[in-house]
């Protein structure tokens, strides 16, 4: 029998992981299925590939503008209150979503609106989130707990918008909202669950600002971890911009409608569930550094050949790839920062990383958006898969110790 850390789901054991595990899968679910819903409602009210990047902006520039001080509040608080917080707070901008769709008064500032609403309440969720798994399992799991997460979150990617692909279609919009809405109920009820240790707060020894310093001269003084949390920038930067183009390639490029771009996303959480499950089983035996190197050019080169493709089918297969890239790096990367940081900073290092990781995105989607309306969506992709690559490769050249990390 396989000893317990070497078990793909070794991080179950603990119950507190099970409920929160359980909860997040269930909401991911919901999430992709917006997502999906509303690059194509922004779509449909202004027929322009920029406004679809600049609600991507607009959703996700409250991160990059509050995550960073938003983790200093987090190293300091009840991690879970935060989340079931935030958890509420989207919810209810879910069912805002969900009650304009169906009265057919939405129009695309609203959308944006609510969009950057939801970015503001991720800004503070995402890094209590991340920062609290290793409470819910300790160290010795950790890693198997954040491949468990990858899993969950790409096996919605392929339900979500599958189903929400069909729903568009043949039922409408507003439905998508709203088994979103409903979804968060279930992460709800798995934080109200758990059975967590009271947690000392030691007292502040510095004025918050000092601690932001503080958190960014550690980055800053450890070559890996500034080498991991730059290289995220880059590839956050450009080459996760396709993901937010996917309806602008489904309509305009490949010309399959909103059957085809939920084919093409869940094709994408395809390849990266088998990656998730990959390092979920056998993630203790690979070299983590390894896995970031390799698989961080391979998914710009991947987003690149997505771009310049016109068969269906093939287009399938980069989509699976650069899935599978994407959460090898991902995975490996979260599991070697949470390694590499101390305990009373890591909300800080975390936060950091959701800035780089999710604040950078709307940038280059915005960037993106703006440069397909000029010479064409395969262009402006195929330009950030390229750069992407080129930029991880010069950043492991220069941290080479980073590779040799197991």
């Amino acid at each position: 029998m396989a000893a317990p850390g070497h078990s793909p789901f070794a991080a179950l054991r603990h119950r507190n992981f099970r409920l929160f595990w359980t909860g997040q899968t269930i909401s991911l679910i919901g999430t992709w299925m917006q997502s999906l819903a509303q690059g194509w409602l922004v779509l449909q009210l202004t027929n322009s590939a920029f406004w679809v990047g600049l609600v991507s902006f607009l959703g996700s520039l409250p991160i990059l503008l509050v995550a960073l001080p938003a983790g200093v509040f987090v190293d300091r608080a009840n991690k879970r209150r935060l989340v079931t917080i935030c958890q509420a707070l989207m919810l209810a901008e879910a069912a805002l979503l969900t009650t304009l769709t169906a009265l057919h008064v939405v129009r695309a500032w609203q959308v944006a609106v609510l969009a950057a609403l939801m970015g503001l309440f991720s800004s503070v969720e995402i890094p209590a989130r991340q920062s609290m798994i290793v409470e819910l399992v300790g160290r010795d799991d950790l890693t198997n707990a954040i491949a468990l997460n990858s899993s969950a979150f790409n096996a919605s990617r392929i339900l979500g918008p599958a189903v929400a692909g069909f729903l568009v279609a043949h039922v409408g919009l507003a439905v998508c909202f709203g088994l979103n809405a409903l979804s968060y109920v279930a992460v709800l009820i798995g934080l109200r669950l758990m059975d967590l240790p009271a947690r000392e707060i030691p007292p502040a020894q510095a004025h918050p600002w000092e601690q932001l310093k503080e958190g960014l001269r550690f980055v800053r003084s450890e070559p890996r971890v500034r080498a991991l949390v730059t290289c995220t920038g880059m590839l956050s930067l450009f080459g996760f911009p396709y993901v937010v183009l996917l309806p602008v390639f489904a309509r305009d490029v490949l010309h399959k409608g909103a059957d085809g771009l939920g084919v093409m996303s869940a094709v994408v959480g395809l390849g990266a569930l088998a990656s998730a499950f990959g390092l979920a089983a056998f993630g203790p035996r690979l070299g983590r550094g390894r896995l970031v190197t390799r698989a961080s050019p391979a998914f710009g080169l991947a987003v690149a050949a997505f771009a310049v493709s016109r068969w269906y089918w093939l287009a399938l297969l980069t989509l699976a790839i650069s899935g599978f890239c994407m959460v090898l790096y991902n995975a490996a990367t979260n599991t070697l920062l949470q390694s590499l940081v101390p305990d009373a900073m890591r909300g800080r290092v975390m936060s950091l990383w959701a800035t780089v990781f999710v604040g950078f995105a709307p940038i280059g989607a915005l960037a993106a958006g703006w440069l397909a309306g000029h010479v064409g969506p395969s262009a402006a992709v195929a330009a950030g898969g390229i750069l992407a690559a080129l930029a991880a490769l010069l950043i492991w050249r220069r941290t080479p110790a980073l590779g040799a990390m197991r």
